[in-house]
């Protein structure tokens, strides 16, 4: 049984307490993927969502918005080192810092038909040649037609398979080092959170709360927030929610709504967090709020070893039917797993068909976050809490612990 470290010890290197070693979970995460490649019969990997080229090569890269899958990339077999394909921009940089890549391709952004066709046809095709496994089975993840039409020209004898779900289950239990990224991403979303909770008053605006938070972000070494747009939501913004900050002026009476998160050396903490801006509460506020609270109490405690994501789900669902606001959820899961990535499988409450249903095992990470409004009540009526959480053998583990409103949570 894996033993999870519990508590958060800070950001910094130091030489008076053991702490992260990046370079043992580097080596375990190419380590745990190459056995999992043998046990599914993958015999290479062509890779290129942002999450997985972080995973397998710790590259930490510029990030361009809508760019993900045309600027960079991983190769990778059963044995040996990953290769990494990156902008030719990070180069020296890749050559310099990072003494673990043995092999790197620069690229450029990989949308002009003729730089696609050199990359494959020049780099990764004679690669998987070399490694003997250019006619066997090979996952993939996320591909532009171009990238995709290009490997099947220069890959005649390949079997193609589904590298995505199978990267995303590899990854889904953590190691103990991946545990303590994960606390102090979420020491940090906590700050973050705290920083916004602190800003809230009326008469300021949804942007002014988010920058405030944001600075707190980058003062505490995070990376990015969970979000590409911080999720700040005032009054009647949140019934129904609108995922982004706006000019909206904070007034009187107004629930605001927290979601930034924070991502530290590539893994994600999400927390989430409402509170009222001035008082006193309306009452069908404080009946939103509460029915929230105990749903997320209610759930998590049900995410333990055995039970499925749809035993949870059952259980935030039955405690807003008790409040006669069952049908009041977003039309939006309820928990989604994140770790290296924001947001993936499992999912929890999933409303939309198709989703599937799997066990909770030690390891795996979940941010979970029911999330239930009633419109037309001034000040808005709409709540959403979240927490970062750990199962393990013992029982689910609280990873976030930013505070909740005491002035919207009725007491029994």
């Amino acid at each position: 049984m894996a033993k999870y470290p519990t508590w958060a010890r800070g950001g910094m290197m130091v030489d008076w307490e053991q702490r992260i070693d990046f370079d043992r979970m580097r080596k375990e995460r190419v380590a745990k993927t190459q056995a999992a490649m043998k046990k599914a019969g993958i015999d290479a990997l062509v890779l290129w969502k942002d999450e997985n080229v972080r995973y397998l090569t710790s590259a930490r890269v510029i990030m361009i918005q809508f760019r993900s899958s045309t600027t960079y990339g991983v190769l990778l077999h059963q044995e040996g080192d990953p290769t990494l394909l990156a902008s030719s921009g990070e180069a020296h940089r890749i050559q310099e810092c990072m003494p673990w890549i043995k092999d790197y391709i620069p690229i450029g952004i990989l949308e002009e038909p003729g730089m696609v066709e050199n990359t494959v046809r020049d780099e990764i095709v004679p690669r998987l040649k070399k490694w003997g496994v250019a006619n066997k089975k090979i996952g993939l993840d996320l591909h532009t037609f171009m990238q995709r039409q290009a490997l099947d020209k220069h890959l005649p004898e390949a079997k193609f398979v589904d590298g995505e779900r199978f990267m995303y289950m590899s990854r889904v239990q953590k190691t103990p080092d991946e545990v303590a990224c994960l606390l102090q991403a979420c020491a940090v979303a906590d700050a973050v959170t705290q920083t916004a909770l602190d800003a809230v008053r009326p008469g300021i605006r949804e942007f002014d709360v988010a920058a405030e938070a944001m600075k707190t972000l980058f003062t505490h070494c995070g990376e990015f927030a969970h979000l590409a747009s911080p999720f700040v939501a005032a009054g009647e913004h949140m019934a129904p929610p609108t995922r982004f900050p706006t000019d909206k002026i904070i007034r009187n009476g107004d629930i605001v709504f927290i979601d930034i998160g924070a991502c530290w050396n590539g893994y994600f903490g999400d927390c989430g967090r409402a509170t009222l801006a001035g008082e006193p509460p309306h009452p069908m506020q404080q009946k939103v709020y509460t029915t929230v609270y105990k749903a997320l109490k209610r759930g998590i405690a049900k995410m333990r070893v055995g039970c499925t994501n749809d035993d949870a789900a059952q259980e935030f669902i039955e405690e807003a039917r008790l409040a006669g606001l069952e049908k009041n959820f977003i039309k939006l899961f309820i928990g989604h797993g994140c770790g290296i990535s924001p947001n993936e499988p499992p999912y929890i409450g999933e409303v939309m068909p198709g989703a599937g249903s799997v066990k909770f095992e030690p390891g795996m990470t979940f941010a979970v976050e029911p999330l239930i409004f009633v419109p037309g009540v001034p000040g808005g009526a709409g709540v959403r809490l979240e927490d970062h959480i750990l199962v393990t053998e013992d029982g689910p583990v609280y990873m976030t612990r930013a505070p909740y409103c005491k002035k919207l949570l009725l007491q029994d």
